[in-house]
């Protein structure tokens, strides 16, 4: 039988630490973290342009006002998302539901833990990492791989339509003075 890697014990570790964390905080906590977190970056781009014309008068460089901008909107929502977090989680352990929460918690930390592992995966492989001794005794990362590409071939896509989205928005900002 094969030694494991001690980088294998980093992933495993990495998926253990998140599911252990998410036991802690529970399903519900974790939820709604991520659905204000998506929220927040959906506030921030949807609105962003609007708001940095707010800033005409406080901020004279258009990509500096719309990064503010962006930022503001993206913090404002994160607070008012942890508030409402935190009555909603109240909630949950008032109705006696924390064992049931906690579960899902692992199930959700889980998945977060694995993401966290291709992700990374998926952007190292990108570098000569791949190359090295401790890359190449690794039990793991050969089946992480599969996932990695295939998350690279779904972001690759999609990342034109991103940044030009971006840059339009820089554009119309500069425009708007």
């Amino acid at each position: 039988m094969e030694q494991i890697a001690t980088v294998d014990w980093v992933i495993i570790g990495v998926v253990l630490i998140s599911t252990a964390i998410s036991i802690v905080r529970g399903f519900v906590k974790e939820a709604l973290s991520l659905v204000t977190l998506v929220v927040a970056i959906f506030v921030s781009r949807m609105f962003g342009a609007q708001a940095s014309s707010l800033l005409v008068g406080l901020i004279d460089v258009p990509s500096l006002r719309l990064v503010a901008a962006y930022a503001m909107l993206f913090f404002a929502t994160m607070i008012t998302g942890g508030i409402v977090n935190y009555l909603i989680v109240q909630v949950v352990r008032m109705a006696g539901l924390s064992g049931t929460d906690r579960v899902f918690g692992m199930v959700f930390g889980f998945a977060r833990g694995a993401l966290v592992v291709i992700i990374a995966v998926a952007l190292m492989s990108r570098l000569p990492f791949s190359e090295d001794p401790w890359w190449q005794a690794s039990m793991l990362i050969p089946h992480i791989q599969v996932s990695a590409d295939w998350l690279q071939v779904i972001v690759m896509e999609n990342v034109d339509e991103i940044t030009g989205s971006v840059k339009d928005q820089v554009m119309e900002s500069s425009e708007s003075i």
